[in-house]
């Protein structure tokens, strides 16, 4: 699809309590708003600070965000520091399902970043990594994340019901829930329910929620009861992504078939 002189422009848009929800006519359209909203986000941070860092999120509902991202122009990668969000804990760095390798065959090899900081899959001591790595997003202090929600309303690997909105630290082991899983094989990622690893290293809700922007990309059918729940049903640790609702700095991305039950 070729790239838009001008940003896509919503088919219609809605406030659910604090958050503001935007709906666009096709995946892409979405993906290519959300890339334009991304780029000023990182323009503004080069300018006021000379730097720019971003936690970028894997999986296919993100694809059109992250290739639109890839091909806008003027943003000067050189001084962006990309974080990401999660890792299944100890897989091969080359598997296929790996979300480092999948950030830099979608967009890192093409922008060439002043630094890619990966989730370590294979740490000897997976509690201190843990730390380290929390240490480092500490130390650089977000601009802007870019998520989705999972088919169970998860954020990052933040699944019902590990999930925490007062979380103590940043970073920890989490077990994936089965529906979690589940979606990884219908995805495409893995063959079967028995190659998902059951264990993975998370960034926390808190986490996620401390950047200065929150980008929320969800397109696909296969998201619309997600999407119900997390904007209509109570914010609740059982639905994480419903704590967008809650802040002033989120703003939450749809396609007409991610938003085909919200009315």
């Amino acid at each position: 699809m070729p790239f838009p002189i001008d940003p896509p422009q919503p088919l219609r848009t809605l406030q659910v309590d604090r958050l503001p929800v935007a709906v666009y006519a096709s995946n892409p359209e979405m993906g290519q708003a959300a890339a334009w909203n991304a780029r000023a986000i990182i323009q503004e941070a080069i300018q006021e600070r000379g730097q720019a860092n971003i936690i970028l999120a894997t999986g296919n509902s993100q694809l059109t965000f992250l290739h639109a991202l890839r091909d806008l122009e003027g943003i000067d990668w050189p001084r962006v520091t990309v974080f990401h969000m999660d890792e299944y804990l100890g897989i091969d760095p080359e598997h296929p399902a790996s979300f480092p390798r999948f950030l830099r065959e979608h967009i890192l090899d093409a922008v060439q970043p002043g630094a890619f900081h990966p989730v370590p899959s294979q740490p000897r001591d997976p509690e201190a990594a843990c730390r380290e790595y929390e240490a480092l997003l500490r130390a650089h202090p977000a601009d802007m994340v870019a998520m989705g929600f999972g088919e169970n309303g998860h954020i990052a690997f933040n699944d019902p019901p590990y999930a925490r909105f007062d979380d103590p630290v940043w970073v920890k082991v989490v077990a994936l829930a089965e529906a979690s899983r589940r979606q990884q094989v219908g995805e495409g990622h893995f063959a079967s329910l028995d190659q998902v690893p059951t264990h993975a290293i998370t960034l926390t809700i808190p986490a996620l929620l401390a950047p200065r922007r929150i980008l929320c990309i969800v397109p696909e059918a296969r998201k619309a009861q997600a999407v119900r729940a997390c904007l209509f049903e109570p914010v609740s640790e059982e639905r994480p992504g419903s704590i967008l609702r809650t802040v002033d700095h989120a703003r939450l991305y749809l396609d007409v078939d991610s938003a085909a039950l919200i009315g």
